[in-house]
């Protein structure tokens, strides 16, 4: 800051930033509420406009949104060191496998969820049939289900030893194996399916609100000219929406951890941890992280520009929407058949088959083990969702309010963690972690952050900012523009004007964020199973440490409690995008 003259030290606690305007070739330095002129800055100027767009960003959102993005750094960093030759050997031996799987189940996972989300929501949006307003709900419960819990419960239930294929056994007279055959669930084709079931809701919303944003005498015109509404003028239109939930649906794919490691699937992200944890090799486990990121990077970019084409003008001022139409009988009891399917692939079959688990455990033995869970799980949920919305609120004030187009920048690539797989983050937080620990012991002995409830807390902050921020910034944009300098004209001051007007009218924004970050950390596994302390047990954790054991039974109910919070965000979610 000391290239920044002519304002005190203490200058950003004051009411006032630094603006860079362009006068008659000239650039001049003003106070931006004010319009009060510091000094003239000839073209040749002593400070270069980089510079002050820097002085624009508040000394508190640096820190904070420099913090967030250490983790970050820290993979970039950790990826420079020495892997002991590793890396030539895994290009030699098992990363074309690796790359491979992930995106032949990328393919898998994708067709299947584009086939599920867009007949679902034509079907819904186009016919009347028994049901069409309640499957309207109802089609989005399987995004409650995380991945890993539908693997693990169609797998106990599809195996050759379980309930299925038995009773098929007694039906049919077959001895062995060899009387029949029966798909194998842990594979390839198994994961994709199991996948699919749980995130085509991602799909089916955004195509249903292109479909409902439509103007219907597009589709009217379509009609009279005898050509087929939905090839011609439907999937066309709804193409960006359908490409930006495939986006979505495949970064998920490549986060998944507990799907695929329970599966057996070499996919890059099993990778990273077999890499890091199996050959405590963190620095190649960083190197092939950052191939991850750069395919979910693609993705992402991808998802955004698809969103920023996502925009539908009902140019006539006519209704909007696919008109209804009453078909045959027939057709109505398909199109039944068609919703019916996917929710109960995704969602009932699955709750059935933990709620008879968790029924055949014993209520009692489920009553003393949840006791320590609830509270493990509540406790981080609850410290994640207050952390990350007291963060996205400071800096999405800040961003918005007192810094410039740098600023805001700075933001979004603070909120950039959920870009990044929960493995993936996870060696970027211990690296961070182990950093901190050699800092602080040389001032204080016998401190360790590596493996605290701190150092998980932090990473989950990280890790679901964007979600935080996301629901700030909507909010704020949602007021008036000029609600800030109505209230400093009237001689109020920026944290007073923040304390009086703008807080409360962010409470619904607030609320909303809060509740869905903590849903996301009730679900979330990579990070929480390779961040906990010792001995301290999540929800999810608690599953995927007994699923592994084959002992999916007394992981019923922790499982089902994951489900029931889920269920909040796609409520949510789904009343969001009908209104």
């Amino acid at each position: 800051m000391g290239n920044c003259p002519h304002f005190p030290l203490n200058f950003f606690a004051n009411d006032y930033y630094l603006h860079v305007g362009a006068f008659q070739g000239n650039n001049h330095v003003y106070f931006a509420g004010d319009d009060v002129l510091i000094s003239d800055i000839g073209q040749q100027g002593i400070m270069s406009q980089l510079t002050l767009q820097f002085c624009r960003v508040p000394a508190l959102m640096a820190v904070v949104c420099l913090l967030m993005m250490a983790p970050l750094i820290s993979i970039v960093l950790t990826a420079t060191g020495d892997t002991g030759n590793l890396v030539p050997h895994l290009f030699q031996t098992v990363l074309a496998r690796y790359v491979g799987n992930t995106l032949l189940l990328m393919v898998g996972v994708g067709f299947l969820a584009i086939i599920f989300g867009v007949s679902t929501a034509w079907v819904v949006s186009r016919y009347h049939f028994p049901c069409r307003r309640l499957f309207d709900w109802l089609l989005v419960l399987p995004a409650a289900m995380p991945a890993y819990i539908i693997a693990y419960s169609y797998t106990d239930f599809l195996e050759y030893a379980g309930p299925f294929q038995t009773v098929l056994r007694q039906i049919f007279d077959w001895q062995t194996p060899r009387d029949y055959w029966f798909p194998e669930i842990r594979s390839l084709t198994g994961a994709s399916v199991m996948m699919a079931a749980v995130l085509y809701p991602y799909i089916y919303l955004l195509t249903r609100t292109a479909f409902r944003q439509t103007s219907a005498q597009m589709f009217e015109v379509a009609a009279l000219a005898g050509r087929p509404v939905f090839w011609s003028i439907a999937l066309p239109l709804a193409r960006p929406a359908i490409i930006a939930g495939l986006a979505l649906v495949l970064m998920e794919v490549v986060s998944d951890f507990g799907t695929v490691e329970y599966f057996a699937l070499e996919t890059l992200t099993l990778g990273i941890f077999n890499i890091w944890l199996g050959m405590n090799n963190m620095p190649a486990a960083a190197q092939l992280a950052l191939c991850a990121f750069v395919l979910v990077g693609a993705l992402l970019m991808i998802e955004i520009f698809a969103r920023s084409r996502r925009s539908f003008e009902n140019i006539g001022g006519g209704q909007l929407g696919v008109p209804v139409i009453n078909p045959s009988l027939k057709i109505k009891w398909l199109c039944f058949v068609t919703c019916l399917m996917p929710v109960a692939v995704g969602f009932f079959v699955p709750v059935l088959i933990l709620l008879e688990f968790m029924v055949s455990t014993g209520l009692l033995e489920v009553r003393l083990s949840m006791m320590e869970l609830t509270q493990n799980s509540f406790t981080l949920a609850i410290s994640a969702a207050i952390g990350v919305m007291t963060v996205s609120i400071l800096v999405g004030l800040l961003a918005t309010y007192r810094s410039g187009q740098l600023g805001r920048i700075l933001a979004g690539m603070a909120a950039s963690g959920y870009a990044f797989p929960g493995t993936i983050l996870a060696i970027g937080v211990l690296s961070f972690s182990g950093f901190l620990d050699q800092l602080l012991g040389l001032l204080l002995d016998d401190i360790a952050l590596t493996g605290s409830f701190f150092m998980l807390l932090f990473g989950l902050i990280v890790r679901f900012q964007a979600v935080g921020y996301g629901a700030i910034t909507s909010g704020l944009k949602r007021m008036p523009p000029h609600m800030m300098e109505s209230s400093r004209i009237l001689g109020h001051g920026f944290w007073d004007t923040v304390q009086r007007v703008i807080m409360p009218l962010l409470q619904k924004s607030i609320i909303a964020g809060g509740l869905l970050v903590f849903v996301d950390v009730m679900k979330e596994l990579p990070m929480t199973l390779l961040l906990r302390p010792f001995s301290f047990e999540t929800y999810a954790t608690f599953t995927y440490q007994y699923a592994k054991d084959e002992m999916i039974e007394a992981a019923a109910a922790p499982a089902l409690m994951i489900v029931c919070a889920g269920l909040i965000p796609v409520f949510i979610a789904n009343r969001a995008l009908k209104t």
